[in-house]
């Protein structure tokens, strides 16, 4: 029986240059309808979360929730799993400043124009759903205080926004940016999930 994380390596390799003789025959195996094409890792994250969160399998549903390693790759990846290679409908979330990338990867691959744009990235999109209290909340209880008081101690950071500061601190760990990805998502509790991933999801 065939999996996701098979599948997804399959296609990472396939979208790199490499041959695939598997791609066809484990979408089969799967039932694949869908693929949601995200631009990396945290975003992978978050959409699992949130998916979990509401008690639904995507996979069981059909869908494969695909990071792509960054949106310059969307037209190689739309062009392998949309209507010009595994037939797959397509569907995914993007940053507002990728949004051309991914307009002209529907466009080559064929395919209807069918994803969610975040104001800035998803991280922003979470921050203004919880809130900067909720989200320092959620680095505490990380026990990661004194790296965030450490951060904001910094020159470049006084004078910004809290948001704009959460943002970047987000990132600037190896690791941080996809793990904050799902706990974000869990912090949410009666806060409507941003509407670019509420989007996505209800349209799957």
């Amino acid at each position: 029986m065939a999996d996701m994380d098979a599948f997804r390596d399959e296609i990472a390799r396939w979208a790199a240059g490499g041959a695939s003789a598997t791609a066809a025959e484990l979408a089969a195996d799967l039932g694949l309808r869908t693929a949601v094409l995200l631009e990396g890792p945290s975003d992978l994250a978050a959409v699992e979360e949130l998916a979990a969160r509401e008690d639904r399998d995507l996979t069981a549903e059909g869908v494969a929730v695909v990071s792509m390693g960054g949106a310059m790759s969307v037209g190689r990846f739309a062009g392998l799993l949309g209507p010009p290679g595994l037939g797959l409908r397509l569907t995914g979330l993007c940053d507002a400043r990728e949004e051309p990338f991914y307009d002209r990867g529907w466009q080559r691959a064929g395919a209807v124009r069918d994803f969610q744009v975040c104001v800035a990235d998803l991280e922003d999109e979470m921050i203004r759903a919880l809130g900067p209290e909720r989200v320092e909340e959620v680095i505490r209880a990380e026990d990661e205080l004194r790296p965030w008081q450490t951060f904001l101690a910094q020159p470049a950071q006084h004078g910004r926004p809290r948001e704009q500061q959460l943002r970047r601190f987000l990132s600037t760990r190896k690791g941080r940016k996809i793990r904050y990805g799902s706990l974000l998502v869990r912090a949410l509790d009666d806060v409507r999930p941003p509407a670019p991933l509420a989007d996505l999801l209800a349209g799957l």
